[in-house]
């Protein structure tokens, strides 16, 4: 099957991330890439558990941080744990992300692979006050050049600084003039580290996958290095093929 098909067969939480947490150490190490601090008003989009909440208050104490999340069980259940702890300048909310309002944030933790989302929450952050800070994880806000990068953390600062192309995008993000197999391969795995798998076979074959799409895509926009395949990704692209049933090599423009 078509690498499409296969991943319109999982389910729904996994592809939107509703179930994908992340650790308590991955949250900290975003919140000293973004350098939060006691200036700060914080904001967790689609925020599941809500760990990023108490940590931002007690250990990098911001002024305030909301957590939002349309998960009504999780919610109500962070917010009891929240008010055990007795933390007044945290809450949370369940509502949509896009009609909740967030005017007074400074630093928003943004994680959505659905376009559609995506496309209407930049309309948003393009009208927060300058110099608001939206950290995303793996993927770039669409169309605009990240102000600082430590793969897989991306961040964007407002007002936002337009890319001529999903090239020009791509060059920034990786830091490099063209990428070949092991560039691809290190961004992947600092990804699956990021996301945190207990299971080390789970977290190769995501490795595997992201690593191809990154391949792929820079093949396609002309920055790949050399104009062959490397024997690498050929072999990868067996493996899904022949032991998984899953073909992606018609992604390359050919």
């Amino acid at each position: 099957m078509k690498i499409e098909d296969y991943l319109s067969s999982l389910p729904s939480s996994i592809i939107s991330g509703e179930d994908v947490e992340l650790s308590d150490n991955t949250i900290r190490e975003i919140f000293r890439f973004v350098e939060l601090n006691e200036n700060d008003v914080f904001y967790h989009l689609g925020c599941g558990s809500g760990n990023s909440i108490p940590i931002s208050l007690q250990e990098f104490r911001v002024k305030k941080a909301i957590g939002i999340d349309t998960n009504k069980d999780k919610i109500e259940h962070v917010q009891k744990l929240l008010n055990e702890k007795h933390i007044s300048n945290g809450s949370f909310r369940c509502q949509d992300i896009i009609s909740s309002d967030i005017s007074d944030a400074t630093v928003i933790l943004f994680w959505f692979s659905d376009e559609k989302i995506i496309e209407k929450m930049i309309s948003k952050f393009e009208n927060l006050k300058n110099g608001c800070k939206i950290v995303t994880i793996w993927g770039p806000l669409t169309g605009y050049l990240p102000d600082k990068v430590d793969f897989p953390y991306i961040l964007n600062v407002t007002p936002f600084k337009k890319a001529k192309s999903l090239r020009e995008q791509m060059l920034v993000i990786f830091n490099t003039d063209c990428i070949d197999f092991s560039v691809a391969w290190e961004f992947a795995d600092r990804y699956s580290k990021v996301i945190g798998s207990k299971n080390l076979e789970n977290s190769r074959f995501l490795t595997i996958l992201q690593t191809l799409v990154i391949w792929i895509n820079a093949k396609n926009l002309g920055i790949a290095c050399g104009d062959d395949i490397p024997d690498p990704v050929k072999s990868y692209i067996g493996i899904l093929k022949t032991f998984f049933n899953i073909e992606v090599e018609h992604l390359l423009d050919h």
